[in-house]
């Protein structure tokens, strides 16, 4: 009995010992053999302090698309819960949800249809932003049944270009498969997208549109030309309000056609409806600026009285509830739709969302269809800088991509001939049927594809690519020296061939390494840089930009100059040659580039070793781990050769700003851009681009002077980074703290 006592006693204390390290008195999950509860609290409160928005900490086997894929509860897109009024359409229709005509009263029915015309607008906008359409434009009862309309034909006809204009969408998104990062967007569920008679819309807008013109004509004629147009049955019965109602519902229906014209003309094959289009795009601006016009008019004339309150968020002109809506009556009807209710674009955000949609279409009409692959990328890289939504980007690549040409006119393989400047004999010899050149060509195509998507998904997709760039220069390399060998014995010349391999081998190479530039600089478009990170950044965008500039410039001297030219400059690296005034403008232009990356690239680096800021710091990721996870693709690909995070840390361990301030790469930046002014007179936005730079430059070269002078003797200086003169290379702000 006492032995039995006495190990009891010992078997407490030890439970007592153990319990010492519960942070709670009754864990739901007891410790065990093999695990121990302990106090998380600090590292918690160091990840919280560490972390920024968007940040997360995650195990070695999470999965990022499978917790994408998850359900996310509140999420309005994901969310699996459910409440909705009606559980069918008969049984909305049944309870009046949808009269037709919307009111016995003509000039109430006239002003509810404007208003189902307003929501419409909010609801498309709404699914251009990526729901679904069956919360958006098919929350609309009369499109759910479409075989009601007919008896109402300013409703029908409405309806009916509006399922047109989905379908015309919808085929060019899914034609494009730029969808992918939206991917509700194509989801039809089973909807009525089609109807027997679909395809007459414009006629039936045009016959409307000319009845109400010819009733606003009525209404305006003079006394004495009454007469001649009394058979004329106006709008609704209100006389005095027929004008503002004809006009209100013909600036609606114009904006309607002009906007089908816009997108059927952009799908028309090599561009050829460009023009056009850009006529329609003018007048859909027009109409747009009518609409908003009426608005006031509308509300003054409400059914409910005039409605100020709200009209910032209110989803038509007038501020009144719109007639026939149900946003939740598809979540029952179709699986695919999620359940919870979404929140509606206001009509005023509508009516902005519509303007800019326009203004970014008029942008790709206006494209002189540059046959130069150099062109093609900078239009691109150019258009968007507007930020544009996934429509416009789905017609921007179906305007590059048609085919598997280029315009749907010129084929890619004569594309890479010309920009890898490869003489016009090539294209006909039978290279171009070697299976490397067509991989190479399939490659081109699919980094055209992927610039014209958003930015998130384009960054992803080019890091993936990187190593098909790299495979293929390999494969292009062999097939090149085989066709080599192969020539020796032909009549084919020994030169031409010598050409092609040095000429498409440095192309390939050069655009795996502007690949690798885009990639980096996208990382700050989308903020996933920290500034203890921006050291480390810099230095791997420096050494990207001295080779993606080696390789442009062997391009560009190849080109027009001689062979013993050539063999010289391949030599030198752009640095070295920076101020020799042969150097394309493109290239100096570049040199700026990489002035700037090294030049902050050094200065961080400075400002680290000698204040003790920007340090990679926290508890989870060391700057060794941080250089891998922001880099492993350009690793994976081996761009640069040679390059890793030893070699980061012995360019930067010994900057100082005494040496910083001996070779101000700011100042050399500055005075190339001054010089490139007049090179670029014709190009406004290569002209945008050197006055960043000189900005950029001018005020770095102030921080820099000002720290290294100051910086030891007043420790209260702080320095910053900002991003208010250039997207991508930043400013430093010195303060006092």
């Amino acid at each position: 009995m006492e032995e039995n006592s006495s190990n009891g006693v010992e078997e407490q204390e030890s439970a007592n010992k153990e319990a010492a390290y519960v942070p709670v008195l009754n864990p739901s999950i007891p410790s065990g053999e093999q695990t121990v509860w302990a106090d998380v609290s600090s590292l918690l409160d160091s990840a919280r302090n560490d972390l920024r928005d968007g940040e997360l900490i995650h195990g070695e086997n999470f999965n990022l698309f499978a917790a994408m894929s998850a359900l996310e509860i509140m999420d309005p897109k994901m969310d699996s819960g459910i409440v909705c009024r009606y559980y069918s359409v008969d049984e909305a229709i049944e309870d009046g949800a949808a009269p037709i005509p919307l009111s016995l009263n003509k000039t109430v029915d006239v002003h509810c249809i404007i208003d189902v015309m307003d929501h419409l607008l909010s609801c498309e906008a709404t699914w251009h932003k990526g729901h679904s359409l069956a919360q958006t434009i098919f929350s609309c009862i009369y499109l759910l049944r479409p075989e009601r309309t007919p008896s109402h034909a300013l409703l029908h006809s409405y309806c009916t270009v509006i399922r047109s204009t989905c379908n015309a969408i919808i085929s060019a998104v899914s034609d494009a498969r730029t969808h992918e990062e939206e991917d509700l967007f194509t989801i039809t569920s089973g909807l009525p997208l089609k109807k027997d008679g679909d395809e007459k819309c414009l006629s039936l807008l045009n016959v409307i549109e000319e009845t109400v013109s010819r009733q606003l004509h009525a209404c305006k004629a003079p006394s004495h030309k009454k007469r001649a147009i009394e058979d004329i049955e106006p709008l609704q019965t209100n006389l005095d309000l027929e004008e503002g109602y004809c006009k209100a519902v013909l600036c609606r229906l114009r904006f309607r056609k002009h906007f089908y014209h816009v997108l059927v003309c952009l799908r028309r094959p090599q561009g050829r409806g460009l023009d056009l289009a850009r006529k329609h795009i003018a007048s859909c601006l027009v109409e747009l600026q009518s609409i908003l016009k009426t608005a006031e008019f509308l509300r003054s004339n409400s059914r409910y009285g005039m409605c100020e309150d709200g009209m910032e968020d209110s989803m038509t002109a007038s501020g009144c509830q719109p007639i026939g809506f149900d946003s939740t009556l598809n979540s029952r009807l179709s699986a695919p739709t999620p359940p919870r209710a979404i929140k509606i674009l206001s009509w005023k955000k509508a009516v902005e969302y519509f303007q800019k949609l326009l203004h970014d279409l008029e942008a790709i009409c206006s494209h002189p269809l540059d046959p130069s692959f150099e062109g093609v990328l900078r239009f691109v890289v150019e258009f968007q800088k507007l930020q544009p939504d996934l429509v416009a980007r789905s017609h921007l690549q179906l305007l590059l991509v048609q085919d598997g040409k280029l315009y749907g006119r010129d084929p890619i393989f004569d594309v890479i001939c010309k920009a890898a400047a490869v003489p016009e004999i090539t294209k006909i010899h039978d290279i171009q049927k070697n299976e490397s050149f067509v991989h190479l060509g399939q490659l081109v195509i699919t980094l055209l594809k992927i610039l014209c998507t958003n930015a998130a998904w384009q960054r992803r997709q080019l890091g993936k690519v990187l190593q098909d760039w790299r495979i293929i220069h390999m494969q292009l390399e062999l097939a090149l020296r085989k066709e080599f060998e192969e020539s020796s014995s032909t009549s084919i010349d020994e030169n031409l061939c010598m050409k092609i391999y040095k000429h498409v081998l440095n192309w390939v190479e050069e655009q795996t390494y502007w690949i690798a530039f885009r990639f980096l600089i996208l990382g700050f478009e989308l903020e996933l840089y920290s500034p203890s990170e921006y050291c480390m950044v810099y230095w791997y965008l420096y050494v990207v930009l001295i080779k993606l500039g080696e390789k442009m410039h062997f391009r560009m001297i190849t080109s027009t100059e001689t062979g013993k030219r050539k063999g010289k400059k391949k030599k030198e690296s752009v640095k070295d040659v920076a101020r020799d005034q042969s150097i394309p403008p493109a290239v100096l232009l570049l040199q700026c580039h990489i002035y700037l990356a090294e030049g902050l690239t050094l200065m961080i680096a400075a400002l680290r070793n000698e204040h003790g800021s920007f340090q990679c710091q926290g508890p989870f990721n060391t700057e060794q781990e941080r250089f891998i996870q922001h880099f492993e693709l350009l690793q994976r690909a081996s761009i640069p050769d040679h390059i890793s995070y030893y070699s980061f840390r012995d360019y930067t361990t010994h900057a100082q700003f005494d040496s910083l301030v001996m070779c101000n790469y700011f100042k050399e930046a500055q005075r190339i851009a001054k010089e490139l002014r007049s090179s670029f007179s014709n190009d406004a936005n290569k002209l945008a681009e050197l006055r960043h730079i000189e900005q950029v430059a001018e005020h770095n070269g102030i921080a820099l002077n000002l720290v290294s002078q100051l910086g030891s003797l007043d420790p209260s200086l702080k320095v910053s980074f900002e991003f208010n003169h250039h997207p991508h290379f930043a400013t430093a702000v010195v303060k006092r703290s």
